[in-house]
């Protein structure tokens, strides 16, 4: 039924109404699925924390012998207790393969995120590498998850062809155990205990670690790292850029013939292979010397498997030497074997070691220069890369100024762009198959029969390999209903086109339940998020008739149709008693409706309904969110039928039962 309600769409050309838009004087911003001549198959899309997702939670009892467990990635004796914080936890992300996706700080992949890039860093205080940002788990904050890092998003653009990042990295030994001793200590009266708390910046000794990112074409990628000594003594500083590949081999659904590889085959180039991806190459420039002896810095390259490592984590034994965590064992305990000698794996690095002498000088800078292309050259042309990135800085501050050409100030316009930054930022690759993830895989040992009983047992038909707009790039890294619809607003003024994708995707049928629900979050797809999908599919369509002066019709209506679907599962399903008193879903603090709240007397009369309907739980904020949905789908409704005069035949249920 839900295929053949989208397949209502028309067929033919895309049906759009041009209409003047504002700023057709030539102030109107150019569509930026055409800036930059660039496209989108790569982008800031690797997330910054994968490890604790409810899609890497494999947590059940088992009594396996260990040399069953040393092939599988269940941690021995977990529970089948969907604890995803404890199950997979910050310290074994170093040693253990990811399922679904990969993490990273900076991180840059193609749309499916199978080739990733991104920043490492040992400041030789720390007891391993600076790979991903470290925060708090759920039950270690006393305000639940919380980042505890220094980091910020300054610069992206839709196209992403320009990409600025800041990491602030202490020349301190990292507080770890001081920011989960003194968080577990707090009550929730309490503030948070931060990273800027524990004195790790204290006296500017501390790094500020310029990334940009630019695109040259589609198929180029230029990377610069400069890192800023903000402190007043020399100090070393370690910069491994790593290039590797997802973890798709490990799970017996792939044939062997289709692994990957990354091997030398220069002193400063390394050539990828992948039968989907094709050919790669990460070509380095040496950095520009730090001492006074004048000479540049040459990386090491350095590679490895991106597998598990079951010798430390499990005391099992590895079917190959060389694991995930190898980098680390090398550059922090000096462990030479543990790299593989053949220069070839999954997963590579450059070792950048500013550490001659003692290290950078106050107020000096590190640099580090690298780029991942179709093309091999031999070298790397400095001049004309940085010419490149300077040139895509200008092209986006010229893009930013078009979206609002009105007057305003400096400091305001910047505020706008960081915003629009941060969104772009937080657009990340989210992979997910029910069927997999609870059935298990053919190469590892079958779940029990428990396991489909964790959560989302309801929700067989998932099958999600996309680019998601998340709530926050580290501590909500996956996909809300009601988030994603809020994020298309202001996604909408600079790039109409992911906007619109973001809300149809959820209404497509590996999405959206076959009885018309929504899916809520990872958490729980069955939960509920207020209906306000219509007033963002709405809103959208008047952002782009605005500002690009484009009226697309086709996804307004191939919209409205899923969500009479929508619409219809809520009259249906949330309202079991007949009472106009809708039931559960995960509402937060953001619970206001624009039907007036029931007064005392009114909740007083409501209490026996209330009582009768447990454990539904019925909500007043949800009912006033229902008649909120229905009065936007039906302003949905007046915008088509003027050109659809089939259209009205089945749109009049929402005015109705409104």
């Amino acid at each position: 039924i839900s295929m053949s309600i989208c397949a209502k769409r028309k067929s033919g050309s895309r049906r759009t109404e041009s209409v003047r838009g504002i700023g057709n004087d030539g102030t109107r911003p150019a569509s930026p699925t055409c800036q930059d001549h660039t496209d989108s198959t790569r982008g800031s899309y690797l997330a910054e924390r994968q490890w604790a997702t409810v899609r890497e939670d494999y947590s059940y009892v088992t009594k396996m012998p260990l040399k069953i467990l040393q092939s599988c990635f269940v941690l021995h004796n977990s529970r089948v207790n969907g604890d995803a914080w404890s199950h997979f936890t910050h310290d074994d992300a170093r040693s253990r393969a990811f399922r679904w996706g990969e993490d990273g700080i900076a991180g840059v992949c193609d749309s499916h995120g199978l080739l990733n890039i991104a920043f490492s860093f040992w400041n030789e205080k720390d007891d391993f590498l600076k790979e991903r940002l470290f925060g708090l788990s759920n039950p270690q904050g006393n305000h639940g998850e919380s980042i505890k890092e220094a980091h910020f998003h300054l610069d992206n653009t839709p196209t992403h062809s320009y990409m600025k990042y800041l990491y602030k990295y202490p020349q301190r030994r990292f507080p770890y155990q001081d920011l989960i001793s003194e968080n577990a200590r707090r009550g929730k009266a309490d503030k948070e205990y931060q990273l800027t708390d524990t004195g790790a910046f204290d006296g500017n000794r501390y790094w500020d670690i310029f990334i940009e990112v630019a695109k040259e074409d589609e198929e180029e990628l230029l990377f610069r790292a400069t890192a800023w000594n903000r402190g007043q003594e020399p100090a070393p500083l370690h910069i491994i850029p790593q290039v590797w590949f997802r973890n798709t081999w490990s799970w017996g659904r792939e044939s062997a013939s289709k692994k990957p590889s990354v091997r030398q085959m220069a002193p400063l180039t390394a050539q990828s292979k992948h039968w989907k991806l094709g050919d790669r190459f990460f070509q380095l420039s040496p950095s520009p010397a730090i001492s006074k002896s004048g000479q540049d810095i040459q990386p090491q390259m350095i590679f490895t498997e991106n597998e598990t490592n079951h010798s430390s984590l499990y005391g099992g034994t590895n079917s190959q030497p060389y694991v995930k965590d190898a980098f680390h064992r090398l550059i922090v305990n000096g462990e030479r074997g543990a790299i593989n000698p053949r220069c070839s794996g999954t997963k590579s690095a450059a070792w950048f070691a500013f550490d001659e002498g003692d290290g950078v000088a106050p107020q000096d800078c590190a640099v580090v220069r690298f780029r991942v292309s179709k093309k091999y050259e031999g070298y790397l042309d400095e001049e004309h890369f940085d010419d490149v990135i300077e040139q895509r800085r200008r092209e986006a501050d010229e893009f930013f100024w078009r979206i609002s050409p009105l007057p305003m100030t400096d400091d305001l316009r910047n505020i706008q762009r960081q915003a629009l930054s941060g969104m772009l930022w937080c657009k990340q690759h989210y992979h997910f198959i029910w069927d997999q993830w609870a059935n298990g895989d053919p190469g590892m040992p079958p779940p029990p029969p428990g396991r489909k009983g964790i959560r989302n047992n309801g929700w067989k038909h998932m099958y999600l390999d996309d680019i998601l707009s998340m709530p926050d790039s580290w501590e909500y890294p996956f996909f809300a209903a009601w988030d994603t619809a809020f994020h298309a607003l202001p996604l909408a003024m600079i790039d109409p086109e992911l906007a619109k994708k973001q809300l149809d995707l959820l209404t497509r049928e590996w999405y959206m339940h076959p009885n018309g629900q929504l899916p809520a979050y990872e958490w729980n797809f069955g939960d509920v998020n207020p209906p306000v999908h219509a007033w963002a599919v709405f809103r959208v369509f008047k952002i782009e008739r605005k500002l690009y002066g484009r009226s697309d019709l086709d996804f307004l209506e191939r919209v409205f149709q899923k969500l009479l679907m929508n619409f219809s599962w809520w009259t249906n399903r949330k309202d079991v008693d007949g009472k106009n008193i809708f039931e559960g879903g995960f509402l937060g603090l953001d619970n206001i409706g624009e039907v007036p709240i029931p007064s005392q007397q009114s909740i007083q009369l409501l209490r026996p309904v209330l009582t009768i309907c447990r454990p539904f739980q019925p909500q007043r904020s949800f009912t006033n969110w229902w008649p909120t949905g229905a009065s936007r789908q039906h302003r949905l409704d007046g915008v088509l039928q003027p050109f659809d005069a089939e259209h009205c035949t089945g749109a009049c249920q929402a005015p109705s039962d409104l």
